[in-house]
């Protein structure tokens, strides 16, 4: 998902996402800890989507944008 695409989201949306992104997370933490995981690098990217994810809802609880 694009930055724009994020930030046209509510935040209640925008909670769910992290919250989902959260549970992939934990699932992918798991699938590597059991080397059933195919692209180690899909840890990082869903980091930084919960970080991007986090980033809006502080903007938008501060009316930055």
């Amino acid at each position: 998902m694009k930055i724009e695409e994020m930030r046209s989201l509510s935040i209640e949306e925008l909670n769910k996402r992290v919250n989902d992104a959260h549970q992939e997370l934990l699932n992918l933490r798991i699938k590597a800890y059991t080397r059933q995981l195919a692209n180690h690098r899909e840890l990082p990217r869903v980091r930084k989507e919960i970080a991007r994810l986090n980033t809006i809802i502080r903007e938008k609880q501060l009316n930055l944008k």
